[in-house]
């Protein structure tokens, strides 16, 4: 199953955060092995994909993406990487 892995960075919120670690709480007792909240939450992601009806999952990626739109639109300009100016990069050492 994980043959082919990507390293992944997903922020969540907290509510998001404590509902997946219930659930894995839940799938332990149940299941009587050790449940991860990585195993949950591909577990979550993996089902998701999988869905045929999307109305709601195209919903939330609207609703994600207006978010994202706005917060970026309020911030300052500039925010990105800088690259460094020729007189930055072509410094030298003192000759002795």
């Amino acid at each position: 199953m994980l043959e082919n892995r990507t390293r992944l960075l997903l922020i969540l919120s907290q509510d998001l955060l404590d509902q997946a670690r219930v659930i894995a709480g839940r799938a332990t007792t149940v299941l009587k092995l050790p449940v991860s909240l990585q195993i949950v939450l591909r577990a979550l992601i993996w089902v998701g994909l999988r869905r045929r009806s999307y109305p709601e999952l195209f919903a939330n990626i609207e609703s994600q993406a207006k978010a994202v739109r706005q917060k970026r639109s309020r911030a300052p300009r500039g925010w990105g990487r800088q690259l460094p100016s020729e007189n930055q990069s072509a410094k030298r050492l003192p000759e002795c």
